[in-house]
């Protein structure tokens, strides 16, 4: 008889996980806490799945040695401790429990929010030294003051709802989140980040990290802040520049904070925010409830079963949920429609109401679920709030109040097979399509302007005036500045009229060049898509 898959059990889950782990004996579960890295590597051949919270790292090194490896499970949301792209490339599957903890991580943001009003910590410790004075605790009340949201994902949105409560007005910065989400949600939606700082009482943050986010609160932002601000971070270390934070708590431009998280775990001892007497600090409690802790391990636990007997993939951040078979098929519809969701997300603005997928010709043979998911995936990865992958792509999109359509036409012109997305923001549609050349992808039109480029590196899509030389100056600004154009697409509707330029680069162009570009009279718009 074939023996069980088995399963190692690296990093503590609750004791439910663990007994649906091994239901009906179909796994063979081994618990092996606090195993050394020597230990993992050598022992990880024998194991078809491994689950791990954040202790444990899973290395490109635990990936190549797992000869018998199908899943790596994640008890919680974050996968840093994973490493996913070797995963990919090996055929594992790395999962996570998206939702197990939510509540209380919006439950502790919340509980930090009173102690940072309140002083409740500070005041614990001093009866707790044998003194007692109430004069340097007055603290302020959450009735009736500003609390800045940035970032309304699912732990933002609860925390929104506490506040509500507690009869506070709440201001949110999402540029993802649609209005019409944001009146569900009772919440002010504010444009600029820089309307939240100069308003809000209190401001937390719930958003990845991510380049364009680390140190989303430097010392420049904080000083746009409205004076005796109280901030709170519980989602990842990073967002806040801790440099910054502790110059601005001592000067008392920040009336308090308090963080969760931290740029380096655990907080080295001579890190000088233990020596500010108006910080909060707990040691990445959000998830570390009974609750959080039972649910997260059930979650994992079902989706692993699920995968190793059934082949049925959930809560996967590296694949879809497919078949082999299927996969074989679509494969390249669905690279190819993520990056088409990357470059749209990317041309049009952020706050889209709704979203809809075009599918032409021979690619309405297939189901085009997955396809549908990974355009998701692309136009939504650097929207905030959680990691987006294929599996929880259409549920983000629904908390984000994104509405996704499909259609379908049996052939669009001269392309036997077409992709085309269109978004609708504040009563202007953008668009993008793309079909395949042979096996080769192209983006073949622009706002209904019929282009053709590659999807991938760095695309400049400049709206101008259809004037003799123009594409001359521009192409002289860029290679005085050292970019080199690799393909350029022309379309324009009418001679004279307004002409469409695509332009795939080597480099991308830096600020002051773009400042330069859209300098000049003839250019409407210019735009950096990365991919």
């Amino acid at each position: 008889m074939r023996s069980a898959p088995k399963i190692l059990v690296a990093d503590p889950i609750s004791q439910r996980g663990i007994e649906a782990l091994g239901a009906d004996g179909a796994l063979d579960v081994v618990v092996q806490l606090g195993i050394s890295p020597a230990d993992l590597l050598a022992r990880i051949g024998d194991f078809a799945a491994v689950i791990v919270r954040s202790e444990t790292k899973i290395t490109r090194a635990v990936i190549e040695a797992g000869a018998k490896l199908r899943v790596v499970g994640r008890a919680g949301v974050g996968v840093d401790n994973v490493d996913v792209e070797s995963a990919t490339r090996r055929g594992v599957i790395v999962m996570n429990a998206p939702g197990g903890n939510t509540v209380s991580t919006a439950e502790h943001a919340f509980s930090l929010l009173l102690c940072a009003a309140r002083k409740l910590p500070q005041a614990d410790a001093m009866v707790r030294s044998g003194k007692w004075s109430r004069k340097e605790f007055q603290g302020v009340e959450l009735h009736n003051k500003t609390l800045g949201i940035i970032g309304m994902g699912r732990i933002g949105s609860e925390l929104s709802r506490r506040a509500i409560a507690f009869g506070m007005r709440v201001l949110a910065f999402d540029p993802y989140l649609s209005a019409t989400r944001a009146r569900a949600l009772q919440v002010e939606l504010v444009d600029q980040l820089d309307d939240l700082l100069g308003t809000a009482d209190f401001i937390t943050l719930h958003t990845p990290l991510t380049p364009e986010t680390h140190h989303l609160l430097n010392a420049e932002r904080l000083a746009k802040t409205k004076r005796g601000v109280r901030i709170i971070n519980c989602a990842r270390g990073g967002l806040v520049d801790e440099v910054a934070l502790t110059e601005a708590l001592q000067s008392g431009q920040v009336a308090a904070a308090a963080l969760d998280v931290f740029e380096t775990e655990p907080l080295p001892l001579d890190s000088p925010l233990r020596d500010l007497p108006t910080l909060v600090l707990t040691p990445h409690l959000g998830a570390s409830t009974a609750e959080a802790q039972e649910s997260v391990g059930i979650e994992i636990a079902q989706s692993i079963r699920a995968a190793l007997l059934e082949g049925t993939i959930r809560n996967a951040v590296n694949m879809p949920n497919l078949d082999a078979k299927t996969l074989a098929v679509i494969g390249p519809h669905l690279r190819f429609g993520e990056k088409l969701g990357r470059f749209l997300s990317q041309l049009a603005p952020k706050r889209a109401e709704g979203l809809n997928i075009n599918y032409s010709g021979k690619v309405n043979e297939v189901d085009t679920t997955a396809i549908t998911r990974s355009v998701l995936k692309g136009f939504l990865q650097s929207a905030g709030g959680m990691e987006v992958n294929e599996v929880n792509a259409p549920a983000f999109a629904e908390s984000l109040g994104l509405k996704v359509t499909e259609t379908r036409l049996s052939a669009v012109g001269d392309y036997t097979d077409l992709l085309e997305l269109s978004v609708l923001s504040e009563g202007v549609t953008v668009s993008v399509a793309g079909a395949f050349f042979g096996a080769t992808p192209r983006i073949v039109s622009v706002n209904n302007r019929w282009v053709e480029a590659r999807p991938h590196g760095v695309v400049l899509v400049l709206e101008n005036t259809d004037r003799p030389g123009l594409v001359g100056r521009i192409g002289t600004l860029l290679g005085d500045h050292g970019v080199n154009i690799a393909t350029m697409s022309l379309s324009r509707n009418e001679a004279g009229g307004t002409a469409l330029t695509v332009l795939n680069l080597d480099t991308p162009p830096n600020d002051d060049l773009l400042a330069l570009i859209r300098g000049s009279e003839d250019v409407r718009s210019a735009q950096v898509v990365e991919l």
